[in-house]
Protein backbone atom coordinates (compact mmCIF):
# COMPACT_ATOMS: atom_id res chain seq x y z
CA UNK A 1 0.00 0.00 0.00
CA UNK A 2 1.42 3.39 -1.02
CA UNK A 3 2.30 5.88 1.69
CA UNK A 4 -0.44 8.36 2.60
CA UNK A 5 0.34 12.04 2.12
CA UNK A 6 1.48 13.21 5.60
CA UNK A 7 -0.35 16.52 5.26
CA UNK A 8 -3.60 14.64 4.65
CA UNK A 9 -2.94 12.39 7.64
CA UNK A 10 -2.37 15.45 9.83
CA UNK A 11 -5.54 17.12 8.50
CA UNK A 12 -7.68 14.06 9.20
CA UNK A 13 -6.12 13.64 12.64
CA UNK A 14 -6.98 17.25 13.48
CA UNK A 15 -10.60 16.77 12.40
CA UNK A 16 -10.83 13.48 14.31
CA UNK A 17 -9.42 15.10 17.45
CA UNK A 18 -12.05 17.83 17.24
CA UNK A 19 -14.71 15.19 16.58
CA UNK A 20 -13.58 13.33 19.70
CA UNK A 21 -14.12 16.48 21.76
CA UNK A 22 -17.54 16.98 20.16
CA UNK A 23 -18.49 13.36 20.90
CA UNK A 24 -17.99 13.97 24.61
CA UNK A 25 -20.47 16.87 24.42
CA UNK A 26 -22.98 14.75 22.53
CA UNK A 27 -22.69 11.84 24.96
CA UNK A 28 -23.98 14.06 27.79
CA UNK A 29 -27.02 15.44 25.97
CA UNK A 30 -30.50 14.42 27.06
CA UNK A 31 -32.91 12.88 24.61
CA UNK A 32 -34.91 16.13 24.56
CA UNK A 33 -31.82 18.14 23.67
CA UNK A 34 -30.81 15.75 20.88
CA UNK A 35 -34.33 15.70 19.46
CA UNK A 36 -34.41 19.50 19.44
CA UNK A 37 -31.16 19.53 17.48
CA UNK A 38 -32.53 17.01 14.97
CA UNK A 39 -35.72 18.98 14.40
CA UNK A 40 -33.66 22.13 13.81
CA UNK A 41 -31.49 20.15 11.39
CA UNK A 42 -34.54 18.98 9.42
CA UNK A 43 -35.81 22.56 9.18
CA UNK A 44 -32.38 23.76 8.04
CA UNK A 45 -32.28 21.19 5.23
CA UNK A 46 -35.64 22.33 3.91
CA UNK A 47 -34.58 25.99 4.07
CA UNK A 48 -31.38 25.09 2.20
CA UNK A 49 -33.25 23.11 -0.48
CA UNK A 50 -32.56 25.59 -3.34
CA UNK A 51 -28.83 25.62 -2.53
CA UNK A 52 -28.68 21.83 -2.25
CA UNK A 53 -30.62 21.28 -5.50
CA UNK A 54 -28.33 23.71 -7.35
CA UNK A 55 -25.22 21.95 -6.04
CA UNK A 56 -26.73 18.59 -6.95
CA UNK A 57 -27.46 19.77 -10.49
CA UNK A 58 -23.77 20.62 -10.88
CA UNK A 59 -22.80 17.14 -9.64
CA UNK A 60 -25.27 15.53 -12.04
CA UNK A 61 -23.82 17.49 -14.99
CA UNK A 62 -20.33 16.34 -14.07
CA UNK A 63 -21.60 12.78 -13.67
CA UNK A 64 -23.17 12.76 -17.12
CA UNK A 65 -20.00 14.24 -18.61
CA UNK A 66 -18.07 11.37 -17.00
CA UNK A 67 -20.60 8.81 -18.32
CA UNK A 68 -21.68 7.83 -14.82
CA UNK A 69 -24.03 4.85 -14.95
CA UNK A 70 -27.76 5.55 -14.98
CA UNK A 71 -28.21 3.72 -11.69
CA UNK A 72 -25.54 5.83 -9.99
CA UNK A 73 -27.04 9.02 -11.39
CA UNK A 74 -30.37 7.99 -9.88
CA UNK A 75 -28.73 7.46 -6.49
CA UNK A 76 -27.01 10.83 -6.78
CA UNK A 77 -30.04 12.86 -7.78
CA UNK A 78 -31.80 15.09 -5.23
CA UNK A 79 -34.87 17.20 -5.93
CA UNK A 80 -37.30 19.03 -3.67
CA UNK A 81 -39.36 15.91 -3.05
CA UNK A 82 -36.34 13.79 -2.11
CA UNK A 83 -34.98 16.47 0.20
CA UNK A 84 -38.39 16.79 1.86
CA UNK A 85 -38.41 13.00 2.35
CA UNK A 86 -34.89 13.11 3.81
CA UNK A 87 -35.90 15.90 6.21
CA UNK A 88 -38.96 13.84 7.13
CA UNK A 89 -36.72 10.88 7.96
CA UNK A 90 -34.70 13.13 10.29
CA UNK A 91 -37.91 14.08 12.09
CA UNK A 92 -38.80 10.40 12.31
CA UNK A 93 -35.43 9.73 13.96
CA UNK A 94 -36.14 12.51 16.47
CA UNK A 95 -39.34 10.69 17.39
CA UNK A 96 -37.61 7.36 18.04
CA UNK A 97 -36.61 6.13 21.51
CA UNK A 98 -33.08 7.06 22.54
CA UNK A 99 -31.00 3.90 23.00
CA UNK A 100 -28.38 5.68 25.14
CA UNK A 101 -28.84 4.76 28.78
CA UNK A 102 -30.97 1.69 28.07
CA UNK A 103 -30.24 -1.12 30.52
CA UNK A 104 -29.58 -4.25 28.49
CA UNK A 105 -29.36 -6.58 31.48
CA UNK A 106 -28.36 -6.55 35.10
CA UNK A 107 -29.37 -7.32 38.67
CA UNK A 108 -28.12 -7.72 42.21
CA UNK A 109 -25.45 -10.34 42.95
CA UNK A 110 -25.43 -12.53 46.03
CA UNK A 111 -22.74 -10.30 47.56
CA UNK A 112 -24.97 -7.23 47.21
CA UNK A 113 -23.21 -5.69 44.17
CA UNK A 114 -25.64 -4.09 41.76
CA UNK A 115 -24.54 -4.55 38.14
CA UNK A 116 -26.10 -3.33 34.93
CA UNK A 117 -25.05 -3.27 31.29
CA UNK A 118 -25.96 0.10 29.78
CA UNK A 119 -25.96 1.33 26.18
CA UNK A 120 -23.51 4.17 25.51
CA UNK A 121 -22.35 5.94 22.32
CA UNK A 122 -19.50 4.39 20.35
CA UNK A 123 -17.71 7.76 20.07
CA UNK A 124 -16.38 8.84 16.67
CA UNK A 125 -17.70 7.08 13.57
CA UNK A 126 -16.21 7.35 10.10
CA UNK A 127 -18.52 6.91 7.10
CA UNK A 128 -16.96 6.14 3.70
CA UNK A 129 -19.52 5.97 0.92
CA UNK A 130 -20.20 6.69 -2.73
CA UNK A 131 -22.65 8.87 -4.67
CA UNK A 132 -25.51 8.72 -2.17
CA UNK A 133 -26.06 12.21 -0.67
CA UNK A 134 -29.03 10.93 1.35
CA UNK A 135 -26.48 8.87 3.30
CA UNK A 136 -24.86 12.15 4.38
CA UNK A 137 -28.04 13.16 6.19
CA UNK A 138 -29.01 9.70 7.45
CA UNK A 139 -25.55 9.12 8.93
CA UNK A 140 -25.43 12.55 10.56
CA UNK A 141 -28.90 12.24 12.09
CA UNK A 142 -28.45 8.69 13.36
CA UNK A 143 -25.06 9.47 14.85
CA UNK A 144 -26.35 12.62 16.57
CA UNK A 145 -29.34 10.79 18.05
CA UNK A 146 -27.10 8.01 19.35
CA UNK A 147 -24.61 10.49 20.81
CA UNK A 148 -21.80 9.93 18.31
CA UNK A 149 -19.73 12.37 16.28
CA UNK A 150 -19.38 11.43 12.62
CA UNK A 151 -16.73 12.10 9.98
CA UNK A 152 -18.12 11.75 6.46
CA UNK A 153 -16.13 10.84 3.39
CA UNK A 154 -18.51 10.80 0.45
CA UNK A 155 -17.66 10.05 -3.15
CA UNK A 156 -16.34 12.81 -5.38
CA UNK A 157 -19.37 12.42 -7.66
CA UNK A 158 -21.51 13.99 -4.91
CA UNK A 159 -18.90 16.48 -3.73
CA UNK A 160 -20.85 19.71 -4.23
CA UNK A 161 -24.08 18.20 -2.90
CA UNK A 162 -22.45 16.84 0.24
CA UNK A 163 -20.75 20.15 0.94
CA UNK A 164 -24.05 22.03 0.66
CA UNK A 165 -25.78 19.53 2.95
CA UNK A 166 -23.06 19.48 5.61
CA UNK A 167 -22.82 23.27 5.57
CA UNK A 168 -26.54 23.47 6.38
CA UNK A 169 -26.20 20.81 9.08
CA UNK A 170 -23.22 22.46 10.77
CA UNK A 171 -24.89 25.87 10.74
CA UNK A 172 -27.90 24.31 12.46
CA UNK A 173 -25.66 22.60 15.03
CA UNK A 174 -23.85 25.80 15.94
CA UNK A 175 -27.17 27.65 16.26
CA UNK A 176 -28.20 24.99 18.80
CA UNK A 177 -24.99 25.35 20.80
CA UNK A 178 -23.46 22.10 19.50
CA UNK A 179 -19.91 21.84 18.18
CA UNK A 180 -19.76 21.94 14.40
CA UNK A 181 -17.32 19.02 14.65
CA UNK A 182 -20.17 16.74 15.66
CA UNK A 183 -20.56 16.37 11.87
CA UNK A 184 -17.48 16.76 9.67
CA UNK A 185 -16.93 16.28 5.94
CA UNK A 186 -13.65 15.22 4.36
CA UNK A 187 -14.00 17.03 1.06
CA UNK A 188 -10.29 17.30 0.27
CA UNK A 189 -7.39 14.89 0.02
CA UNK A 190 -8.80 12.41 -2.50
CA UNK A 191 -8.35 8.72 -1.76
CA UNK A 192 -5.68 9.55 0.79
CA UNK A 193 -8.32 11.21 2.97
CA UNK A 194 -10.36 7.99 3.05
CA UNK A 195 -7.24 5.95 3.80
CA UNK A 196 -6.22 8.34 6.56
CA UNK A 197 -9.69 8.08 8.08
CA UNK A 198 -9.71 4.28 8.10
CA UNK A 199 -6.24 4.13 9.66
CA UNK A 200 -6.85 6.76 12.37
CA UNK A 201 -6.95 4.10 15.07
CA UNK A 202 -7.26 5.68 18.50
CA UNK A 203 -8.99 8.76 17.10
CA UNK A 204 -11.80 7.04 15.18
CA UNK A 205 -13.69 4.21 16.90
CA UNK A 206 -15.53 2.63 13.97
CA UNK A 207 -15.61 2.85 10.18
CA UNK A 208 -18.69 1.96 8.14
CA UNK A 209 -18.22 1.63 4.36
CA UNK A 210 -21.27 1.88 2.13
CA UNK A 211 -21.12 1.44 -1.63
CA UNK A 212 -19.94 -1.02 -4.24
CA UNK A 213 -17.99 -4.20 -3.68
CA UNK A 214 -14.61 -2.60 -4.51
CA UNK A 215 -15.08 0.20 -1.98
CA UNK A 216 -16.25 -2.12 0.78
CA UNK A 217 -13.48 -4.67 0.27
CA UNK A 218 -10.84 -1.93 0.13
CA UNK A 219 -11.98 -0.63 3.52
CA UNK A 220 -12.17 -4.13 5.00
CA UNK A 221 -8.63 -4.95 3.78
CA UNK A 222 -6.89 -1.67 4.62
CA UNK A 223 -8.64 -0.34 7.71
CA UNK A 224 -6.87 -0.52 11.06
CA UNK A 225 -10.01 0.92 12.68
CA UNK A 226 -12.76 -1.65 13.40
CA UNK A 227 -15.20 -1.99 10.48
CA UNK A 228 -18.85 -2.95 10.17
CA UNK A 229 -19.12 -4.36 6.68
CA UNK A 230 -22.16 -3.35 4.65
CA UNK A 231 -22.36 -5.75 1.74
CA UNK A 232 -23.58 -5.67 -1.81
CA UNK A 233 -26.98 -7.13 -2.60
CA UNK A 234 -27.03 -10.05 -5.02
CA UNK A 235 -30.56 -10.84 -3.89
CA UNK A 236 -32.85 -13.63 -5.09
CA UNK A 237 -36.58 -14.15 -5.42
CA UNK A 238 -37.44 -17.84 -5.40
CA UNK A 239 -40.88 -18.72 -6.75
CA UNK A 240 -41.77 -22.04 -5.16
CA UNK A 241 -44.00 -24.82 -6.49
CA UNK A 242 -46.70 -23.68 -4.06
CA UNK A 243 -46.51 -19.98 -4.92
CA UNK A 244 -49.51 -17.81 -5.64
CA UNK A 245 -48.38 -16.86 -9.14
CA UNK A 246 -50.23 -13.55 -9.29
CA UNK A 247 -48.58 -12.52 -6.04
CA UNK A 248 -45.24 -13.83 -7.28
CA UNK A 249 -45.50 -11.72 -10.43
CA UNK A 250 -46.14 -8.56 -8.42
CA UNK A 251 -43.33 -9.33 -5.96
CA UNK A 252 -40.78 -10.00 -8.72
CA UNK A 253 -41.67 -6.81 -10.59
CA UNK A 254 -41.55 -4.68 -7.43
CA UNK A 255 -38.31 -6.25 -6.25
CA UNK A 256 -36.61 -5.60 -9.59
CA UNK A 257 -38.16 -2.46 -11.05
CA UNK A 258 -39.40 -0.25 -8.20
CA UNK A 259 -35.88 1.19 -7.78
CA UNK A 260 -33.33 -1.04 -9.51
CA UNK A 261 -30.23 0.93 -8.54
CA UNK A 262 -30.35 0.14 -4.81
CA UNK A 263 -28.85 -2.72 -2.83
CA UNK A 264 -32.18 -4.29 -1.85
CA UNK A 265 -33.36 -4.75 -5.44
CA UNK A 266 -33.59 -8.33 -6.75
CA UNK A 267 -30.84 -9.46 -9.12
CA UNK A 268 -31.89 -13.07 -9.73
CA UNK A 269 -35.17 -14.93 -10.14
CA UNK A 270 -35.34 -18.66 -9.40
CA UNK A 271 -38.47 -20.54 -10.52
CA UNK A 272 -39.50 -24.06 -9.52
CA UNK A 273 -39.77 -26.23 -12.61
CA UNK A 274 -43.35 -27.28 -11.83
CA UNK A 275 -44.61 -23.68 -12.26
CA UNK A 276 -42.12 -22.53 -14.89
CA UNK A 277 -44.43 -23.12 -17.86
CA UNK A 278 -47.28 -21.18 -16.26
CA UNK A 279 -45.17 -18.42 -14.73
CA UNK A 280 -42.11 -17.69 -16.85
CA UNK A 281 -43.74 -16.48 -20.10
CA UNK A 282 -45.86 -14.02 -18.14
CA UNK A 283 -43.10 -12.69 -15.85
CA UNK A 284 -40.56 -12.47 -18.70
CA UNK A 285 -43.04 -10.50 -20.82
CA UNK A 286 -43.80 -8.14 -17.93
CA UNK A 287 -40.11 -7.65 -17.16
CA UNK A 288 -39.43 -6.97 -20.82
CA UNK A 289 -42.23 -4.40 -20.93
CA UNK A 290 -40.63 -2.69 -17.95
CA UNK A 291 -37.33 -2.45 -19.85
CA UNK A 292 -35.57 -5.22 -17.97
CA UNK A 293 -32.87 -7.23 -19.76
CA UNK A 294 -33.05 -10.93 -18.97
CA UNK A 295 -29.97 -13.12 -18.51
CA UNK A 296 -31.43 -16.57 -19.08
CA UNK A 297 -30.02 -19.70 -17.53
CA UNK A 298 -30.60 -23.11 -19.13
CA UNK A 299 -34.12 -23.81 -20.28
CA UNK A 300 -35.33 -20.28 -19.48
CA UNK A 301 -34.47 -19.34 -23.04
CA UNK A 302 -37.29 -21.58 -24.32
CA UNK A 303 -39.84 -19.70 -22.25
CA UNK A 304 -38.33 -16.35 -23.24
CA UNK A 305 -38.71 -17.30 -26.89
CA UNK A 306 -42.34 -18.28 -26.28
CA UNK A 307 -42.97 -14.94 -24.59
CA UNK A 308 -41.20 -13.03 -27.34
CA UNK A 309 -38.91 -11.56 -24.67
CA UNK A 310 -35.35 -10.50 -25.49
CA UNK A 311 -32.64 -12.23 -23.47
CA UNK A 312 -29.00 -13.12 -23.29
CA UNK A 313 -27.49 -16.36 -22.02
CA UNK A 314 -26.54 -16.08 -18.34
CA UNK A 315 -23.06 -17.00 -17.14
CA UNK A 316 -21.89 -17.81 -13.64
CA UNK A 317 -20.39 -14.32 -13.54
CA UNK A 318 -23.84 -12.89 -14.29
CA UNK A 319 -25.37 -14.82 -11.39
CA UNK A 320 -22.83 -13.22 -9.06
CA UNK A 321 -23.38 -9.68 -10.36
CA UNK A 322 -25.18 -6.83 -8.62
CA UNK A 323 -26.57 -5.08 -11.70
CA UNK A 324 -27.65 -1.73 -10.20
CA UNK A 325 -30.06 -1.43 -13.11
CA UNK A 326 -32.78 -3.01 -15.21
CA UNK A 327 -31.17 -6.43 -15.62
CA UNK A 328 -32.05 -9.74 -14.00
CA UNK A 329 -30.77 -13.31 -14.00
CA UNK A 330 -33.40 -16.05 -14.35
CA UNK A 331 -32.98 -19.77 -13.71
CA UNK A 332 -35.33 -22.77 -13.44
CA UNK A 333 -34.58 -25.05 -10.48
CA UNK A 334 -35.88 -28.59 -9.91
CA UNK A 335 -36.71 -28.16 -6.24
CA UNK A 336 -36.19 -26.14 -3.06
CA UNK A 337 -32.86 -27.84 -2.41
CA UNK A 338 -31.53 -26.55 -5.72
CA UNK A 339 -32.80 -23.06 -4.95
CA UNK A 340 -31.06 -23.10 -1.57
CA UNK A 341 -27.85 -24.36 -3.20
CA UNK A 342 -27.97 -21.54 -5.77
CA UNK A 343 -28.47 -18.92 -3.06
CA UNK A 344 -25.56 -20.33 -1.04
CA UNK A 345 -23.34 -20.18 -4.13
CA UNK A 346 -24.21 -16.74 -5.46
CA UNK A 347 -25.91 -14.83 -2.65
CA UNK A 348 -24.19 -12.09 -0.65
CA UNK A 349 -26.06 -12.63 2.64
CA UNK A 350 -28.13 -9.49 2.13
CA UNK A 351 -31.80 -10.24 1.31
CA UNK A 352 -33.43 -13.44 0.05
CA UNK A 353 -37.11 -13.94 -0.82
CA UNK A 354 -39.34 -16.99 -1.11
CA UNK A 355 -42.83 -16.81 -2.59
CA UNK A 356 -44.87 -19.80 -1.40
CA UNK A 357 -48.09 -20.87 0.28
CA UNK A 358 -46.33 -23.95 1.68
CA UNK A 359 -45.47 -23.25 5.31
CA UNK A 360 -42.96 -26.09 5.47
CA UNK A 361 -41.09 -24.70 2.45
CA UNK A 362 -41.14 -21.23 4.00
CA UNK A 363 -39.76 -22.59 7.29
CA UNK A 364 -36.97 -24.43 5.49
CA UNK A 365 -36.06 -21.34 3.49
CA UNK A 366 -35.98 -19.04 6.52
CA UNK A 367 -34.03 -21.61 8.55
CA UNK A 368 -31.46 -22.59 5.95
CA UNK A 369 -30.78 -19.34 4.08
CA UNK A 370 -27.83 -17.46 5.57
CA UNK A 371 -28.72 -13.81 5.03
CA UNK A 372 -29.26 -10.66 7.04
CA UNK A 373 -32.93 -10.56 5.95
CA UNK A 374 -35.14 -13.39 4.71
CA UNK A 375 -38.54 -12.47 3.26
CA UNK A 376 -41.59 -14.71 2.85
CA UNK A 377 -44.16 -13.48 0.31
CA UNK A 378 -42.86 -9.90 0.30
CA UNK A 379 -40.70 -7.73 -1.91
CA UNK A 380 -36.96 -7.52 -1.30
CA UNK A 381 -37.36 -3.74 -1.37
CA UNK A 382 -38.57 -3.80 2.25
CA UNK A 383 -35.03 -4.36 3.54
CA UNK A 384 -34.64 -0.79 4.66
CA UNK A 385 -34.33 0.98 7.99
CA UNK A 386 -37.18 3.33 7.21
CA UNK A 387 -39.48 0.49 6.12
CA UNK A 388 -38.58 -1.45 9.27
CA UNK A 389 -39.66 1.51 11.38
CA UNK A 390 -36.16 2.64 12.33
CA UNK A 391 -36.58 6.14 10.85
CA UNK A 392 -33.50 5.67 8.66
CA UNK A 393 -30.46 3.43 8.43
CA UNK A 394 -26.75 4.02 8.33
CA UNK A 395 -26.27 0.89 6.21
CA UNK A 396 -27.26 -2.75 5.90
CA UNK A 397 -24.73 -5.02 7.58
CA UNK A 398 -24.11 -8.40 5.98
CA UNK A 399 -21.57 -9.50 8.57
CA UNK A 400 -22.39 -11.43 11.73
CA UNK A 401 -20.65 -9.57 14.55
CA UNK A 402 -22.25 -6.70 16.50
CA UNK A 403 -24.85 -5.76 13.89
CA UNK A 404 -26.66 -7.49 11.04
CA UNK A 405 -29.29 -6.15 8.65
CA UNK A 406 -30.48 -2.52 8.60
CA UNK A 407 -28.42 -0.61 11.17
CA UNK A 408 -30.10 2.18 13.08
CA UNK A 409 -29.79 3.64 16.57
CA UNK A 410 -29.11 0.58 18.78
CA UNK A 411 -26.41 -0.62 16.36
CA UNK A 412 -24.59 2.71 16.81
CA UNK A 413 -24.10 2.09 20.50
CA UNK A 414 -21.85 -0.14 22.53
CA UNK A 415 -22.25 -0.98 26.21
CA UNK A 416 -20.51 -0.42 29.49
CA UNK A 417 -20.95 -2.27 32.77
CA UNK A 418 -21.78 -0.14 35.80
CA UNK A 419 -21.18 -1.81 39.15
CA UNK A 420 -22.33 -0.23 42.42
CA UNK A 421 -21.41 -1.51 45.84
CA UNK A 422 -21.08 -0.45 49.45
CA UNK A 423 -17.54 -1.57 50.22
CA UNK A 424 -17.54 -5.18 49.00
CA UNK A 425 -14.10 -6.83 48.69
CA UNK A 426 -13.23 -9.89 46.66
CA UNK A 427 -11.88 -12.77 48.69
Amino acid sequence: MAEIDPTVVAHVAEIATDARTASRQLALLSRAAKDEVLLALADALEVATPTIVAANAADLRRGRDRDLAVGLLDRLMLDEARIAAIAGAVRDIAGLPDPVGEVVRGGTLANGLEIRQVRVPIGVIGMIYEARPNVTVDAAALCLKSGNAVILRGGSAAGATNLAIVTAIRDALVAQGISAYAVSLLDEGGHDAARALMTARGLVDLVIPRGGADLIQTVVRESTVPVIETGIGVNHVYVDAAADLDSALAIVLNSKTQRPSVCNAAESLLVHESVAEAFLPKVLAELGSAGVTTHAGGEVSEFADAAGAAYGIATDADFGTEWHGLEINVRVVPDLDAALSHVRTFGTQHTEVIVTQDRAAARRFTSEVDAAVVMVNASSRFTDGGEFGFGAEIGISTQKLHARGPMALPELTTTKWIVEGDGQLRT
